[in-house]
């Protein structure tokens, strides 16, 4: 029985110059090494089938399924502030769209599938450790809770990829709500195509934001959607302690998405200036600036849709501006909302925001881990005797201390119970992330030894993360002195 994909491709009923038609490079030996199976499921395929020689072949790009219409979408971006007119899939293949279980319109892309005539001289493919690390931190945002791009396949190719060093090749099936960017629109704007720039506007209202159709200004109704889901979404990067590592705006999605896993991770000592990415420098997407890098791009998306705000210019900029400027309150709504329930409390009080501020400035003073501190704060609240977990995470324990006398204080103005409170911290901190130094010791021991276990155990407990897990208890703990990860790198 063949493999059969219920193709649908609305992005490629566009415009022409809106993408490249272009099909996978086949590869020499493709070999299925993860099928995230309930996730075919979700999108309607057959997991057994894909799950089979053929399978592999079609999920490497080695051969084409019926129905796909494979294109390289174009697009444009600022990458580190400094804007390039054209950038586009070099190295990414859309097959096409299905339906999934829910009547949501998902894409279906090939990552590593070689060239497109967007590749820039790069050789369109990817490395094994870059498609597991993807597969790896996307899966644990969905289970966190966070709106992300999903994994369904990775797929090693047979093949060496050149880097620093040869590298097994490998190729990733990413499952997106879409891959429209904000640089997307850019792509247009910059070139003077207004028709362009409202085609994808339609486009994308029809597709994520079909409630905003019939309103008088659907324009801007648009613009007001992708502020909400963007300030949401950054609110609960930094709720799990999330570092994106390149928010260039041909990285940010439309559909309010996390997407494009390059040199992501997740803090382990609690620093807002954090930088794990080699390739951020000076700091521009540190760990506490993703909210302001967020409205930097979201001005840049507002500047694409001015034209069809209004013929008149300055009119078009302040009614913008006014949109822009709900980002900060909602960003500090959504923020201040989670980090109350990280610490317990279920209403909203005078003096909540000093009382937070004040564990995150002992926590950054002394390097406590950002994820345990929260996880085991939870136990205290239930039974003080726990406290010393939370100590022990403090270069100075007593700061702890004079805060949580503060906290408990603060607690008993509320008629919860402790176990109620404890269970309700359980489900919003979560014990589980995945710690740098796990996902490099996975990428290291399927690169070096073609060995999966870890990887697949990784993925095992990342998928309860809210969960104890007693068997899995070594996964929750930081990383040791010589075991730190100081760099990430983006696989291209």
């Amino acid at each position: 029985m063949t493999v059969h994909f219920p193709f649908q491709n609305s992005y490629a009923a566009l415009p022409a110059n809106f993408f490249a038609r272009v099909a996978p490079t086949p590869v020499a030996a493709p070999r299925l090494i993860k099928l995230n199976r309930p996730l075919a499921v979700q999108l309607g395929l057959d997991p057994d089938l894909l799950d089979t020689p053929e399978g592999a072949e079609i999920l490497a790009g080695k051969r084409l399924p019926e129905g796909a219409d494979p294109i390289a979408m174009a697009y444009a971006g600022h990458q580190f502030g400094q804007f390039v007119p054209q950038l586009g899939d070099g190295r990414a293949i859309l097959l096409g769209e299905v339906i999934d279980r829910d009547g949501v319109r998902r894409d279906i892309q090939l990552k590593g599938s070689g060239p497109t005539p967007f590749s820039r001289r790069g050789d369109g493919r990817a490395a094994l450790g870059p498609v597991l690390r993807e597969y790896i931190v996307s899966e644990a945002m969905f289970a966190l809770g966070i709106p992300t791009t999903r994994s369904l396949a990775a797929v090693i190719t047979g093949e060496h990829v050149i880097r620093e060093t040869a590298l097994p090749g490998a190729v990733l099936t990413r499952v997106a709500a879409s891959h429209v960017r904000v640089g997307t629109f850019q792509f247009f704007a910059a070139r003077g195509d207004t028709d362009g720039v409202r085609a994808l506007a339609d486009h994308v209202i029809n597709r994520h934001y079909p409630e905003v159709a019939k309103s008088d200004r659907p324009y801007h109704a648009l613009l007001e959607g992708v502020v909400a889901r963007q300030a949401e979404l950054v609110a609960r990067w930094l709720l799990v302690g999330f570092i994106h590592g390149v928010m260039n705006t041909d990285n940010t999605s439309i559909s309010g998405e996390t997407i494009d896993y390059g040199p992501c991770a997740f803090m382990d000592d609690y620093n807002p200036a954090q930088v794990y990415s080699s390739i951020d420098e000076m700091g521009r997407y540190a760990y506490g600036n993703q909210p302001r890098i967020a409205l930097w791009n979201l001005t840049r998306l507002a500047e694409c849709l001015l034209p069809l705000f209004s013929d008149d210019q300055e009119k078009a900029i302040e009614q913008a501006q006014f949109i822009l400027g709900d980002f900060s309150e909602k960003f500090s709504a959504a923020y201040a909302a989670g980090l109350r329930r990280k610490i317990g409390l279920f209403g909203e009080r005078d003096g909540d925001e000093a009382l937070i501020e004040g564990l995150l400035d002992a926590m950054a003073k002394n390097q406590a881990d950002f994820t345990l501190t929260f996880r085991r704060l939870g136990d205290a609240a239930l039974d003080a005797s726990a406290d010393e977990n939370v100590r022990a995470q403090f270069m100075d324990p007593q700061a702890f201390d004079e805060w949580a006398t503060r906290w408990r204080e603060r607690l008993a103005l509320e008629p919860q119970t402790p176990s109620e409170r404890h269970s309700a911290m359980c489900v919003v901190n979560p014990a589980f992330i995945p710690r740098n130094h796990r996902v490099e010791a996975v990428i290291a021991a399927a690169t070096n030894d073609d060995n999966y276990a870890p990887f697949e155990e990784l993925l095992t407990v990342l998928s309860k993360p809210y969960d104890d897990q007693p068997q899995y208890a070594a996964y929750a703990e930081p990383p040791l002195p010589d075991q730190r990860v100081l760099q990430t790198f983006c696989g291209t």
